[in-house]
């Protein structure tokens, strides 16, 4: 095996497959006769379901608006347990330092923008804040998830 042959082996184990293109299993004799039994009963369940929902639309009208606000309600917004953590860490004593040096960054590139020179970020500064408040969050949050 040459030196071309062990970097084509290489190649191919690297690159990802082609399409993958699966069949459909077979449908034995009775899942065919099922299958078609159901669309024509289908059809006729449609037409009788159309005469029904034409006589029942103004019914509905009244109903919807009662399940829409039923549905606003039961949709309360979750609220990830993380976020709000990591919003507690980052004002607390333990990522005051970190949150400091932050602000300060900040500060200086807003003053720097409306000068017309920004130069810097504050890249480096957030990924310490950030740091500091996950690794602070983490305890917390492992004891709320259980």
């Amino acid at each position: 095996m040459g030196i071309w042959d062990a970097f084509c082996d290489i190649v191919e184990a690297v690159t990802p497959c082609g399409v993958v293109e699966a069949e459909a299993p077979a449908q034995s004799p009775k899942e065919e006769q099922a299958a078609e039994t159901e669309s024509k009963d289908e059809g006729a369940s449609e037409d009788a379901a159309e005469e029904a929902t034409e006589g029942a639309e103004d019914a509905e009208e009244g109903e919807d608006e009662e399940e829409d606000e039923d549905e606003d309600e039961d949709e309360e917004e979750i609220v990830d347990p993380k976020e709000t953590l990591e919003e507690e860490c980052k004002n607390s004593a333990q990522c005051a330092p970190a949150k400091h040096h932050f602000d300060e960054c900040v500060e200086r590139v807003q003053h720097q923008e409306s000068e017309g020179e920004a130069k810097e970020d504050c890249v480096e500064e957030f990924f310490h804040l950030a740091h500091c408040a996950s690794g602070c969050a983490a305890p917390k949050l492992w004891s709320k998830l259980r």
